[in-house]
């Protein structure tokens, strides 16, 4: 039996393929490379060039390979794109997940984890936000994703499969041992931006907003090193495999930090300085929006290891630095 990992070229997606791999598990990857890269997959997986759309190539692929589990990060991120492109994120995120749901429900797979967001939540507030808050999402990225949250809940009281659903805050960072990280040169995360300004890849960086309703004006945010992420994402599996029961669960430290107090960090760990132009806002960000993660470490054993935003930054900073040298 085997773990199919959808989006595993990509950021995330590659790091939970060395989780699954060091810890011994069989694991495929499908990935169309629109924002991954091949050379991210480890080569103990099994990689397919396809999208996770395609309901007849998913199904061989859960046939052939003996699928009984699969890890769902495929899809479209970026906030501000999902205002302007709104039916490019329903197609790639709600009508590919329905399709790859059909192809697991059909193929017999017994457990699926969800990769979700907090942008579920919409506009909350700087206290701690818990899974049980309204769900309020301000754009069609968060939308997308709580409708597959919804297609979830629908497919699971109908088939006999099981689903676990973890909603992100933040994810920065890279893996410790240097093997992934956040490789396109065009993504828009706080950290890969700063960092590559620190860099001087980038003449100059933004800042978006300097009037919201925060101690410093600017956004807060929970950040999370992918590592931890994806320990969550393994104990999730091992949990739905032991209790056969379905999970929603918050990923975050539970602390928050500012645009302009993580800049400083990355300005600390570089050891320089570069320019930061403040901007008007984007569309669709919420002031403030920090987890509870009091349910995932009850309920699963989480117990973060790399809860520190400077050492997150540093492996950041540092696997930046390893792409501009490899793309020099």
């Amino acid at each position: 039996m085997a773990t199919l990992v959808t989006g595993g070229a990509g950021y995330i997606g590659s790091h939970m393929v060395l989780r699954l791999l060091d810890g011994g598990r069989d694991t495929v990857v499908i990935d169309n490379l629109s924002t991954g890269f091949d050379w991210a997959v480890d080569h103990r997986a099994r990689f397919v060039h396809g999208d996770v759309g395609h309901v007849e190539l998913v199904s061989d692929i859960i046939s052939s390979h003996k699928i009984d589990e699969i890890v769902h990060f495929a899809g479209s991120i970026i906030v501000p794109e999902s205002v302007e492109k709104p039916l490019m994120y329903y197609e790639n995120n709600t009508c590919a997940s329905r399709n790859l749901l059909d192809a697991a429900v059909k193929g017999g797979v017994k457990r699926f984890v969800f990769s979700s967001t907090a942008a579920v939540y919409g506009m909350i507030g700087l206290e701690p936000v818990t899974e049980d808050a309204a769900l309020v999402p301000m754009s069609p990225y968060g939308r997308s994703k709580l409708m597959t949250e919804w297609m979830l809940a629908d497919t699971a009281a109908a088939y006999d499969i099981n689903y676990g659903v973890l909603r992100y805050f933040n994810v920065a960072g890279a893996d410790l041992k240097g093997r992934t990280g956040q490789s396109s040169a065009l993504a828009t995360h706080l950290i890969k931006v700063a960092t590559q300004t620190a860099l001087g890849m980038r003449e100059h960086m933004d800042m978006f907003g300097t009037d919201y309703d925060t101690p410093d004006g600017t956004c807060v945010r929970d950040y999370i090193h992918v590592s931890d992420l994806v320990d969550a994402h393994a104990l999730l599996l091992d949990y739905l495999k032991t209790n056969k029961k379905n999970a929603t669960m918050n990923c975050g430290y539970g602390q928050g930090y500012s645009v302009r107090e993580v800049i400083d960090v990355v300005k600390q760990v570089s050891g320089g300085d570069f320019r930061v132009n403040e901007v008007p806002r984007r569309a669709g960000d919420p002031d403030s929006i920090v987890a509870s993660s009091e349910k995932i470490r009850a309920e699963l054993g989480w117990k973060p290891k790399l809860d520190d935003l400077r050492g997150i930054v540093k492996s950041a900073f540092d696997w930046e630095d390893t792409l501009r040298t490899r793309n020099r």
